[in-house]
């Protein structure tokens, strides 16, 4: 799970919506790329944080659900951002994952270090209405594919996007996923993943 933040003034929001920054979901490969390094270098600040599969499964097997792990990235993201810029006054805008947004943005405040100076708000959807969140999902994604890239070449093997909607990744899981649950490529806890488990348990049982 990659989560980003970026900081950033009111110039650079109306220049960010003069390039297009937008959902990184609308954005070709090759251009969002070339707009991560702008938003790198023209950000006051930015804040990458990586969650690992493995960290995900250790979270949620002792309880702790993914609505929440995602609440306790979050406030690492804007913990660091706010450490690193004291003397400004930061309204902050978060994308929020859960229906229930007054609990979660709660969640996340309650796990702030400090909530002087600050404006926060959390909303659905809110890359698509909020350019400083498009460029931190572009940030994210980027990133994303990265680590993507990298797992690919440590195990030798095309898995795909890694998504539950590509028929590669799902093709993955049904062939090797099985070999691959030491390496941290796998979260064990996910949803998709057990449902391939459990119809290679169920031929295998019928095989027999």
């Amino acid at each position: 799970m990659l989560l980003a933040g970026v900081l950033i003034d009111e110039i650079t929001d109306k220049g960010f919506k003069d390039l297009g920054i937008k959902d990184s979901k609308q954005i070709l490969p090759n251009k969002r790329e070339q707009l991560a390094e702008i938003i790198k270098d023209r950000s006051i600040d930015y804040e990458i944080v990586l969650t690992t599969a493995d960290q995900i499964d250790q979270n949620l097997n002792s309880g702790t659900n993914l609505n929440s792990v995602e609440a306790i990235k979050t406030a690492k993201i804007i913990n660091k951002i706010i450490e690193r810029n004291l003397d400004k006054k930061i309204n902050i805008v978060v994308d929020c994952p859960s229906t229930n947004t007054k609990a979660w943005q709660d969640e996340v405040i309650s796990l702030l270090t400090t909530t002087d100076n600050l404006e926060i708000s959390c909303e659905h959807k809110a890359d698509v209405n909020h350019v400083s969140v498009a460029a931190a999902s572009i940030l994210a994604k980027t990133t994303r594919d990265a680590e993507i890239e990298k797992l690919k070449k440590k195990i030798g093997k095309n898995f795909g996007s890694g998504y539950a909607s590509d028929p590669t990744t799902i093709e993955f899981l049904q062939k090797q996923g099985s070999n691959h649950l030491n390496d941290g490529l796998i979260r064990t806890t996910w949803q998709t993943w057990k449902k391939q488990a459990a119809k290679k348990n169920q031929k295998g049982l019928s095989e027999y």
